[in-house]
């Protein structure tokens, strides 16, 4: 029995559950309502989840003999050792050890064709992952991310979805301002910027726009500093851009759209999100700013998209951003960040709700862990600025 299967019994189960309790469960009860984690402490079992939890309240049981009741159900399942509870509601679930053999012997005589099927048939789906900014060769962190976003699609195309890959290039922004100026400074021979960027890498990127600009590190120097940046700015960019995709294909990913944010806010897609929600009634004025009414779809607050200065938040870029996603034909959007953006997920939901859309649905964001590096027992912290990374 494959994860895949034992989640669909466990649907079964739960829905015949709640109908013999006088509850509709094919109409209550879907397969997100019903997922399976690995238990962390592997002692408990190969399978837990969280079921009778989930729904106890909703559909008006308590939640631990909901579970009592599932458990049964599953111990009679063919390729269920056991189901037990634990704590107010719990399922921890072990499988026969004969279902891996059975599962083994299956995965060999169906060979490609294993893991194939029809879940998603048709279903266009677009996940973006890796997204590193362009100020810096790509680490160990987006080495990571390229293999679990690559892989996801993989699995998602295997079920018949019309998967498109994406990488989101963040060329807009303080970051790019502090990459450019970091190469200005490598460029004259002066010290990084205090809130720029080090190491080696910023060397070899300074040297090579100097030596693809007409006239080479002289022609540079004679032009105005203000000048020099946009010079830097575009050209290394366009370099550092080549570098990620580079390794990135090395690495055996390859991307089927760039989307470069800059492009979002000089081609007018910024104004024409928010002119759509300010058509929805979601947009308000205040102090000076422009706001989306993100409080209205669980947010735990409102959002600023247009400072007071008249430039674009953060969030001016992500509104845009899936309006065109969505309007690109995409049914699901698959956004892969690492757990330092975990707390975008509520507004990002807010944002998808405020167009229409539905949370978890048409937007759906795999929150993962910081990659951990260790050397002679002691933990090491890259950094882009201090030029300390381990590249992919």
């Amino acid at each position: 029995m494959n994860p895949a299967e034992l989640s669909a019994t466990l649907l079964d189960v739960v829905r015949e559950t709640a109908n013999r309790r006088g509850i509709d469960g094919q109409a209550e009860i879907t397969p997100e309502d019903v997922t399976l984690e690995r238990p962390r402490n592997r002692e408990h079992g190969d399978w837990a989840s969280n079921a009778a939890l989930r729904l106890g309240k909703r559909l008006g049981f308590a939640p631990r003999d909901f579970a009592v009741e599932l458990a049964e159900a599953l111990g009679a399942v063919e390729g269920v050792a056991s189901a037990e509870v634990a704590g107010p509601g719990f399922l921890n679930i072990r499988l026969d050890a004969a279902a891996a053999g059975v599962l083994a012997q299956r995965i060999v005589e169906e060979g490609d064709a294993y893991g194939h099927g029809t879940l998603y048939d048709g279903v266009t789906i677009n996940v973006e992952f890796v997204s590193a900014n362009p100020t810096g060769p790509l680490h160990i962190g987006g080495t990571r991310w390229a293999a679990v976003g690559d892989s996801l699609s993989r699995v998602l195309e295997a079920q018949g979805g019309v998967v498109t890959r994406e990488y989101y290039f963040n060329d807009h922004g303080i970051q790019i301002d502090r990459f450019a100026r970091s190469l200005v400074a490598a460029h004259l021979g002066e010290p990084a910027p205090d809130d720029g960027y080090g190491g080696a890498y910023i060397l070899e990127i300074a040297a090579r726009v100097e030596a693809d600009y007409p006239g080479g590190a002289a022609a540079l120097r004679e032009l105005p500093r203000d000048e020099a940046q946009e010079v830097f700015r575009e050209l290394g960019v366009n370099l550092m851009f080549g570098e990620v995709k580079a390794s990135l294909h090395d690495f055996g990913v390859d991307f089927d759209v760039f989307t470069h944010e800059n492009t979002l806010h000089e081609s007018g897609a910024v104004e024409r999100a928010i002119d759509r929600l300010k058509a929805l009634g979601h947009i308000f004025e205040s102090d000076g700013a422009t706001w989306l009414r993100t409080t209205e779809f669980g947010d735990d607050k409102d959002r600023v998209i247009i400072k007071k200065d008249g430039e674009g938040a953060y969030m001016s870029g992500d509104l845009a951003y899936y309006l065109d996603k969505r309007e690109r034909g995409f049914e699901r959007n698959i956004i892969i960040l690492g757990a330092d953006h975990h707390g975008y997920v509520r507004r990002l939901m807010a944002m998808t709700a405020a167009f229409g859309d539905v949370p978890y649905v048409n937007l759906e964001i795999i929150i993962g862990q910081q990659v951990n590096l260790m050397q002679n027992g002691e933990p090491v912290r890259m950094s882009k600025r201090a030029g300390t990374v381990v590249t992919m």
